[in-house]
């Protein structure tokens, strides 16, 4: 079961028939496995953490450019290449 704090948190999915209660708890306890952290990767990463799939997963192997820092939304300054080198 849900405690108070986590039933508050996922209301919204909750609140949703296909999901209810026994859906937010298999996305509580899944897997999801992300091939690349780029501009949609960085996103998706956000949505599927804020909706409470338990186990993320990142596989990116790219170096980060600061010209792509403002839609790879997971990365900072310090990730850049150019920073590091």
């Amino acid at each position: 079961m849900l405690d108070s704090i986590s039933h508050q948190r996922y209301l919204r999915n909750i609140l949703v028939p296909e999901i209810e209660i026994a859906g937010q708890l298999k996305l509580l306890n899944s897997k999801v496995l992300v091939i690349g952290a780029g501009g949609l990767g960085s996103a998706i990463l956000w949505y599927l953490g804020a909706s409470g799939i338990g186990n993320i997963g990142i596989v990116d192997d790219d170096q980060v450019e600061i010209s792509n820092l403002q839609r790879q939304i997971i990365r900072s300054e310090e990730h850049t290449s150019e920073l590091q080198s």
